[in-house]
């Protein structure tokens, strides 16, 4: 695309009235009620209408409460009790948990399971090697491939744990739990039932690459973005029914570059190392945990796997940016998916899930 199409299809986006940064965003008029709050390294919005300002502000505070205890015990590497469980896996023993947290960590072992361990919170030392347990950018060389082989010989996986009410205890000592690829979209789960809790059934929350919502927003659904992660734009939209969530994972979120290349945050449990081929994947689903977890797993699985992982996860609609600019999309996404700004970027070619695809037989306990 040329500058001067860049330029014009940027004021269009603006025209729009879309916010740009992470991966998606919300197309909408000013908000009635709108709190934001630093969650897992990012800045989480909540919008509500249609109820009393001080109603709202209540709410604001319980979700406050609950994303401040989220960020301390679910944080990989900060004090809390995600760095306790940690240290007794690594040491053999069982520790004792909250009951969000053991709910959090099931679920995980499942996705993991049905992902056939694409996405996996267990490894949470090879995030850390990479050097992005830390809320800035790593610097410096990737690690020696000496480092990388004694994780892979570790063999680290969510089936490893065993949980029982609230103790959870692991097989192999080489887990390390990193929850950061489906922990932003777990929040927002429970961030729901809290606003629906407090008698609220409109409004949409708003984590970086992950959107959730309430309601109907009276006669106009939600209409969110999807960013394009080449350039300043969005490459579609989708209006979102009331309980859905769409959930964006990109190499352009969290990386560092050496030498020409790009190493995300996103990485593939059975090499190691940041997964290549792939610039981002959004998922549409009625789960935000699912969504997130779902959008990580497809951008490991590739160009040529996803389509069944998507089927195995139990995910339709999904759209997958590649690195040579080419955009793939379930029959179900193309369904939803809306042209912003005179079109799309690139042709989009569409992807018939596969029906045939057994379902893994994932742990129970």
């Amino acid at each position: 695309m040329t500058l001067r199409g860049s330029l014009a299809r940027a004021a269009l986006v603006l025209a729009a009235g879309l916010a740009l940064a992470g991966g998606v965003r919300v197309l909408r008029p000013a908000p009635d009620i709108t709190e934001t709050f630093y969650v897992f390294g990012t800045l989480l919005e909540v919008e509500t209408r249609g109820v009393p300002e001080a109603q709202a502000r209540d709410a604001m505070a319980v979700l406050g409460a609950h994303f401040r205890q989220m960020h301390r015990d679910w944080h990989a590497w900060a004090p809390g009790k995600l760095e306790s469980l940690n240290a007794a896996i690594a040491a053999g023993k069982p520790f004792e948990v909250d009951p969000a947290l053991a709910k959090l960590l099931a679920q995980g072992r499942e996705l993991a399971c049905r992902s056939n361990g694409l996405f996996d919170p267990a490894v949470g030392g090879m995030v850390e090697v990479w050097g992005f347990h830390a809320d800035t950018p790593p610097e410096g060389d990737p690690p020696a491939e000496a480092v990388l082989a004694r994780l892979l010989a570790g063999a680290p996986k969510m089936t490893d744990l065993t949980i029982a009410g609230t103790t959870v205890r692991s097989s192999n000592p080489a887990v390390q739990l990193d929850l950061g690829a489906y922990a932003k979209g777990a929040a927002l789960d429970l961030a729901e039932e809290d606003l629906q809790a407090a008698g609220i059934r409109d409004a949409v929350l708003n984590a970086g690459g992950g959107v959730q919502v309430l309601g109907d927003h009276g006669a106009r659904p939600w209409r969110v973005a999807i960013r394009d992660p080449f350039e300043w734009g969005v490459v579609g939209a989708v209006s979102l029914r009331p309980g859905e969530a769409l959930h964006t994972s990109g190499n352009y979120e969290r990386y560092f570059d050496k030498g020409g290349i790009r190493f995300s945050h996103i990485i593939d449990p059975r090499t190691a190392r940041p997964m290549r081929g792939v610039v981002s994947v959004s998922v549409l689903s009625d789960s935000g945990a699912l969504s997130d977890a779902a959008a990580t797993a497809l951008s490991v699985a590739g160009e040529k796997d996803w389509p069944r992982i998507a089927a195995q996860m139990g995910v339709t609609a999904v759209l997958m940016i590649t690195d040579d600019g080419s955009m793939l999309a379930t029959p179900a996404m193309m369904d939803r998916l809306e042209p912003v700004a005179g079109g799309f970027p690139a042709p989009i070619t569409v992807v018939d899930l596969p029906k045939d695809v057994a379902i893994p037989v994932c742990p129970a306990g």
